[in-house]
């Protein structure tokens, strides 16, 4: 006998398509090759010559880069020393020369394999609860917050970052940081500090960080942003580095103003300002950042300085690195000015990726398990292998058509999330339950009679688990959000989409086709 779908199953049918091409887009991403580019250095070389966040690198100088075993592989080829190099580099979108002394500064990963965002519960990572110090702030005073915060971390070139704004069932509002791959110090480093940023000729601020005072910061160029060579020190090695910045005309004539009356003092070096300009971030003076004046400069507006400082380790590599990461942070508070508020951390937690890995497998053998538990039940309970498959297949499409949502919309799937998804597959079965008790008993009233009243029990389970979803969204500041939101499109795919088509699969069977 030839079958006949129904429109709800059509509807099913159509919508899995759908959600399936949203979770591995078209054509595949598994089928894809190379490695993917998740961070560009804003303002770097590799920024400047084209390589772009999004990307993907196919080859290297004619090497295929398959992964990023292959891609550290041609760039440590290519850069055995610090002389200048070329890469011709392919991507998805063209062809990128890059030409430099140094590796280019970006990060890279595997391409996924499908569009699914996985959250830190399950790559690994650290996440932040943080909170205004000695005040309660406002949703817009939150909002502004988010906008700075967002701004300063991705100076950092960090990938794979979440920072927004949560609030709990009191009506107190915090910033949720969310950073992959980072660990809790990278975290309280990064927000630990409101970074308010002098520049101080003796007691007198000549400018501060931030669009006002800065025009402009060099960074990722060579000609105006370097590290010099480790010097041996008795502690260890020293490294000093060394940036231009542009001042703003009023910060410039601050400063010609502040210096005008200053005395002079002769050197071995040369005649110098007997202040020097020294630099301070939440008023600690920076170590080795004093720099002397030149005569030349006493009362003239001058827009264009260079700001110096230092970095020490116990190896000359370690020395560099440490300049190199007190050089960032410089230019990243004098590029996006101090946050607003001081911050205290109310919530730090942190989880490895091979935790994650075991949290992922877990996961995905608990539901395997549930699926394969419930539809043994039904089928002892009912003994119709028709109905128990269709059972099984209608509540893996929810799971798919969550899926297909999640990748379509850019939701994190963590933890709270895949819980909801399991409560799905339980409040599913449990639907289908009903559905298939309805079908089968009670003869005095037509089938379709019995499946409307089967619906009406649904409808009225789905609006009670709906609404008590709801304060889930702002309960512990928000990080039960996960679990409502999935839980509620799964129900609501489950309620319109899935259970109708398994009502009319059922009514099907029963009729012999």
């Amino acid at each position: 006998m030839k079958l006949k779908f129904t429109f709800r199953i059509w509807l099913l049918i159509i919508i899995l398509l759908f959600s399936i091409l949203a979770i591995f887009s078209f054509p595949p991403a598994f089928l894809q090759s190379g490695v993917l580019i998740t961070s560009v250095s804003s303002n770097s070389t590799a920024s400047n010559q084209g390589l772009q966040q999004g990307q993907v690198i196919k080859s290297i100088n004619d090497n295929p880069t398959n992964n990023i075993a292959d891609f550290s592989s041609a760039i440590s080829s290519e850069f055995p020393s610090n002389q200048s190099q070329k890469l011709d580099i392919i991507t998805n979108s063209g062809e990128v020369i890059y030409y430099s002394n140094q590796t280019p500064d970006i990060t890279v990963s595997n391409i996924p394999k499908t569009n699914i965002k996985l959250g830190l519960d399950l790559v690994g990572g650290a996440r932040a609860l943080v909170q205004a110090q000695g005040q309660k702030l406002t949703s817009s005073q939150v909002a502004d917050l988010v906008s700075v915060t967002q701004n300063r971390l991705n100076q950092f070139g960090l990938t794979d970052l979440q920072v927004s704004p949560v609030s709990d069932l009191s009506g107190n509002n915090f910033m949720l940081i969310e950073i992959a791959g980072a660990t809790p110090n990278d975290l309280q480093n990064l927000i630990g500090q409101q970074g308010v940023f002098e520049a101080k000729i003796g007691n007198q601020t000549v400018f501060e960080g931030g669009k006002n005072d800065i025009a402009s910061v060099c960074r990722g160029d060579q000609s105006c942003a370097y590290v010099n060579a480790a010097q041996q020190s008795s502690s260890g090695y020293v490294a000093q580095f060394q940036f231009q910045i542009t001042l703003s005309g009023a910060a410039a004539q601050r400063e010609a103003d502040i210096t005008r009356n200053l005395a002079v003092n002769s050197t071995a070096q040369g005649r110098y300002l007997n202040e020097t300009l020294d630099l301070y971030i939440d008023g600690i003076e920076q170590p080795g950042s004093s720099l002397l004046i030149s005569q030349d400069l006493q009362g003239r507006v001058v827009t264009q300085i260079s700001i110096q400082g230092s970095g020490s380790g116990t190896t000359q590599q370690d020395a560099v690195k440490a300049a190199e990461d007190q050089m960032k942070k410089l230019q990243t508070i004098l590029i996006t000015g101090s946050l607003p508020y001081k911050l205290d951390i109310v919530e730090l937690d942190t989880i490895s990726p091979t935790l994650g890995t075991a949290f992922t497998n877990t996961i995905i053998l608990a539901g395997i398990l549930a699926l394969v538990g419930a539809s043994l039940v039904v089928f002892i309970r009912y003994r119709k292998i028709k109905a128990s498959l269709a059972l099984i297949l209608t509540s893996f499409s929810e799971i798919i058509i969550i899926l297909g949502i999640a990748a379509l919309i850019q939701w994190n799937l963590d933890l709270p999330s895949i819980a909801g998804i399991l409560a799905t597959i339980g409040t599913g079965f449990d639907s289908q339950i009903v559905i298939l008790d309805e079908a089968s008993h009670e003869k005095t009233l037509s089938l379709k009679q019995r499946l409307k009243r089967a619906f009406v029990i649904i409808m009225g389970a789905y609006f009670t688990a709906g609404v008590s979803m709801i304060p889930l969204f702002w309960a512990g500041a928000g990080l039960l959000k996960g679990f409502a939101f999935t839980t509620l499109i799964g129900i609501t795919a489950g309620v319109f989409i899935t259970r109708p088509a398994f009502s009319d699969i059922i009514e099907k069977i029963n009729a012999g086709d």
